[in-house]
């Protein structure tokens, strides 16, 4: 097994360093993922909200009874007839 060729302190400050920037735009960039997905999340919880409100107004449409109206077939006719 090999041993490692030592490293000077120069080389070790500047490994450290690369390694540090890395980390730093690594970092970086999961903020504003997280950001993104903030803004995303906001918008969906809008757009349940929204939706709940709109099935509630067509539930109190709706006939209290909960009994579907009758219609007639006739009504249902192509407009061609």
């Amino acid at each position: 097994m090999p041993t490692p060729a030592p490293t000077t302190p120069t080389q070790d400050a500047n490994s450290i360093d690369t390694r540090l920037i890395e980390l730093e735009i690594k970092a970086s960039f999961a903020e504003d993922l997280i950001d993104k997905l903030d803004q995303i999340i906001t918008r969906q919880q809008y757009q349940i909200d929204h939706l709940m409100r709109e099935v509630q107004f067509l539930r109190q449409q709706a006939p209290n009874d909960g009994q579907v109206p009758v219609r007639n077939l006739r009504d249902e006719l192509p407009p061609h007839y």
